[in-house]
């Protein structure tokens, strides 16, 4: 044919490899993106055969991480982001630094320059957000407390990436590099001007972003959705969907210098606000995950399969740094945060890897002359094998959490040491403490129980891990605990020996078991209640005589069934 057909040809190789690869690696009991990664090794310029093209293969890889992060964006709302501000925000910061920290002073020790190795521990300091979404979906957990934690870190490591990105070319000549002659990476200016404007133009661009999308698209995109919806078209509907994904992540990066992935994310958080958002997030999910496979497979192209040999424990000591100490660095920082060990183990899992902003960081301290060439073949290859061993991080978090379970009385005694939170105050009436019930979790459900109990002066102890919600319930007069109340110790503080019942009210239903065997080796006589949205689960629950159950679809089918036979049966004693 007389026409170019290189992005047809590079779709058709990377979805068929991807789809070959993935079968082998799910029968093998593998993760399905080790095997999309090996597709993109074997349709890479590294491998002899055919030979896709790189160049479109980033591009549709780009595409992805838009698709992925506005899919997030339509789950987390920013009543979400805010909640999670007091761990995500200084946790992430200072975790890049200890990151960044690390990979300096390995890369002082080979004997590089010191923007090398500034930029080189900027890269292993960064996770990749995609990887972090597929493997919160795969487990069920976007939405529980922990993910949304981790989630939120992962924003604001994007959003510190993106200042880094504009900064690096106004600071390359200091650093021993070739200072930017052209505007920097988001278009604010670089070369002459000085570090502080540029700092000042990048703040202003993202600011201006954020405030647009908040003032502005929170009201006119949700109102688009919603005309295109009284079409009754659903293509039209799936169009609108697609192209705000990736019309706004294109404007943020070409207008105010945010990220594809940002702008995508902001996009989603807005669409939220419109009553077809579950609608909007189930019609874009095949191409969402069509394009994340597409985004592994060009990954695997990249990878360069003579580092192992030529540079092994070059390679071997970056895994480390990405997989060990940023983990590490990150438990330790929401230990000392007064976050449970569940939550610590969540989120250091979440980064044992690194991706997407790592690429575009080595490629441009390779264009500034701040990095070695060596450099970037090490960050590539380190990202191909902690994405790989990602889920192995995953699987190891359980018995991990077990063992501090069995084990960790020191390590509770740390975690909840000197922590106002972790009990309840002794200006508490007793007679609030006794027959009294425990709510553990103060989500969409948990916050309309306690409503309820309020309004019949039925008293209440909630116990909920996010801390910011249990020091606003105090500041409310409400009595509250933080903590995870699969622990003893919470359910202790709640005073669980003497109340009537417990209601379980949380969506992570992970620990549920151990709440019920800790509330009845305390308490004989309680009533226990449960809410689930598994039917499986639940019959495991019933198995042990778990109480009363409430699944999330039949209670609603249940209430939408009584209101349909109620009126039914009015319209016709009327006539």
């Amino acid at each position: 044919m007389p026409h170019n057909i290189s992005l047809i040809t590079t779709i058709a190789a990377a979805l068929g490899f991807g789809l070959l690869f993935g079968y082998l690696a799910t029968r093998l009991r593998l993760p399905a993106l080790v095997g999309y990664l090996a597709a993109g090794i074997i349709i890479g310029p590294a491998t002899p055969g055919f030979v896709a093209d790189t160049a479109l293969a980033g591009q549709l890889a780009e595409i992805g991480v838009m698709l992925m992060m506005f899919g997030v964006g339509l789950h987390f709302s920013l009543d979400d982001l805010w909640a999670v501000r007091r761990v995500a925000l200084p946790g992430a910061v200072l975790q890049i630094a200890v990151a960044t920290a690390l990979g300096m002073a390995l890369a002082h020790f080979w004997g590089w320059s010191l923007g090398g190795g500034l930029v080189f521990g900027l890269a292993l300091s960064v996770a990749s957000t995609v990887v972090l979404l597929r493997a919160l979906e795969e487990r069920g957990i976007l939405d529980s407390f922990n993910g949304r934690i981790a989630v939120g870190w992962l924003v604001v490591e994007d959003l510190v990436t993106v200042l880094v990105l504009v900064l690096l070319p106004a600071l390359a000549g200091s650093l021993g590099g070739t200072p930017a002659d052209l505007t920097g990476a988001h278009g604010a200016p670089a070369g002459d001007a000085s570090l502080w404007t540029t700092l000042a133009i990048t703040l202003g661009q993202v600011a201006a972003f954020i405030a647009l999308m908040l003032v502005v698209g929170r009201k006119l995109f949700p109102w688009i959705l919603w005309q295109v919806a009284r079409t009754g078209s659903r293509e039209l509907f799936t169009l609108c969907v697609i192209a705000a994904a990736v019309g706004i992540a294109y404007a943020s990066t070409h207008y105010f210098g945010v990220s594809f992935a940002l702008g995508a994310f902001f996009a989603g958080m807005v669409l939220r606000e419109s009553e077809l958002a579950h609608r909007a997030a189930e019609e874009s999910l095949p191409l969402r995950d069509a394009f994340a496979v597409l985004f592994f497979v060009s990954v695997g192209m990249l990878f360069e399969p003579s580092i192992l040999v030529e540079q092994p424990l070059k390679l071997l000591a970056v895994v480390a740094i990405v997989v060990i100490g940023k983990s590490v660095a990150a438990f330790l920082l929401v230990l000392l945060l007064r976050y449970p060990a569940k939550t610590a183990l969540m989120v250091s899992a979440s980064l044992a890897q690194i991706g997407e902003f790592s690429f575009i960081l080595a490629a441009l301290g390779l264009s500034l002359k701040l990095m070695p060439v060596e450099g970037q073949s090490l960050i590539l290859a380190g990202a191909i094998i902690s994405i790989a061993l990602n889920p192995v991080v995953f699987r190891i978090t359980k018995p991990l959490e077990r063992w501090i379970g069995r084990n960790g009385a020191l390590a509770a005694k740390f975690e909840r040491a000197a922590d106002p939170l972790a009990e309840l105050p002794l200006s508490v009436p007793q007679e609030h403490l006794a027959g009294q019930v425990v709510l553990v979790g103060y989500g969409r459900v948990g916050s309309r129980i306690a409503a309820s109990l309020t309004e019949r002066g039925i008293p209440f102890v909630v116990a909920e891990q996010n801390r910011e919600v249990v020091d606003q319930l105090r500041k409310d007069g409400v009595h509250a605990v933080a903590g995870n109340a699969g622990e003893p110790a919470v359910l202790i503080q709640a005073h669980i020996a003497r109340a009537s019942m417990l209601v379980i009210a949380t969506p992570d239903t992970f620990h549920v078991r151990a709440m019920i065997e800790t509330a009845r080796a305390l308490n004989p006589d309680i009533k226990t209640v449960v809410r689930t949205h598994s039917d499986a689960e639940a019959e495991l629950l019933r198995g042990e005589r778990a109480g009363e159950i409430f699944i999330g679809e039949q209670e609603l089918a249940k209430g939408m069934t009584e209101y349909v036979l109620s009126n039914l049966q009015r319209n016709r004693s009327s006539h």
